[in-house]
């Protein structure tokens, strides 16, 4: 099988969707740890992943977006690292089966402030991001994504420390906030995508992305996309939300369609999306419908 790089140069590839509102959907509470269920309910991140896998994945995500040491240490599960990473990868892997497609072993923010903004060291990050590459890498994982990251510090410790555990892919992908009226985007920290274009290829990534955000849609993920492509030259990941999130009673819902959500990957593609996929409030149906339209686009071409 192709490396991930190797088969970006082939064709653009389908990614799965949300995680975490699927594991709400099957049981996970409120304040609950979800990567544990990688160890605790295997079968059922297993199901969710089944899921993506039908509805025509070509990369799955590992269940390991909180799974660094710095936030397992949250749940009490600060020892169980590398259990916790390994079996996410198994998972996924068994879900897409021995000759099928990629996984992406996840790697998400620590969910705090490094010094001087918080009070968590540059070096417990590394740590931690370095223990938890190191597992994702050695069970298996056929790239590591390090994924909705506002700030560029963080960012280029966890590339770097993805590429010191032996990565042969490295995907940096960024949230953004629509800001001043819908003028503009910015992370959280202030930062715009010309300068995580710039920062990401000089750091070593080999794909730059974009994924949830507040009121970043369709439209401007591949606004977006334009963006990185005109101060880089690295390939372009887009997985937008599904919609803005709506509280009913005291769910939050997502409300956009599947239909009306997949109608904006020819956008992303024109863009020159190579990854595209969803976050957070999709389903399966939603990546179904995206398989669709990327087959259509594709068969136009």
């Amino acid at each position: 099988m192709n490396s991930v790089i190797e088969a970006l140069k082939e064709g653009p590839l389908l990614c799965d969707g949300a995680m975490g509102t699927q594991l709400q959907r099957h049981g996970l509470k409120p304040g609950e740890c979800g990567d544990f269920w990688n160890v605790e309910y295997p079968d059922r991140v297993l199901t969710i992943q089944k899921g993506y896998v039908d509805a025509g994945v070509d990369c799955l995500t590992s269940n390991t977006f909180g799974a660094c040491r710095i936030s397992l240490q949250r749940h009490g599960y600060g020892d169980r690292v590398r259990e916790i990473n390994e079996a996410a990868v198994r998972i996924a892997r068994e879900a897409l089966g021995p000759d099928h497609g990629f996984v992406l072993g996840d790697i998400g923010p620590f969910g705090g402030l490094m010094e001087p903004f918080g009070d968590v060291s540059s070096q417990e990050v590394r740590d931690a991001f370095l223990e938890q590459a190191q597992a994702l890498v050695g069970a298996g994982a056929d790239a590591i994504l390090i994924e909705t990251q506002t700030d560029l510090s963080e960012l280029g410790i966890a590339i770097e420390t993805s590429r010191e555990a032996g990565a042969s892919c490295v995907i940096a992908s960024v949230s953004y906030d629509v800001i001043r009226e819908g003028t503009d985007v910015r992370t959280m920290m202030g930062i715009a995508p010309e300068e995580v274009a710039v920062f990401a290829q000089e750091k070593g990534a080999d794909v730059i992305g974009t994924n949830c955000g507040t009121g970043v849609d369709m439209d401007w993920a591949a606004r977006i996309l334009l963006r990185y492509r005109a101060n880089c030259d690295l390939p372009l990941l887009a997985q937008t939300n599904a919609g803005k999130p709506v509280l009913q009673g005291s769910e939050v819902v997502y409300e956009e369609s599947s239909g009306e959500f997949a109608a904006g990957v020819g956008r992303l593609l024109a863009a020159g999306a190579r990854i595209v996929g969803a976050c957070c409030g999709s389903t399966p149906d939603h990546i179904s419908k995206m398989r669709e339209e990327l087959d259509s686009y594709l068969a136009v071409e």
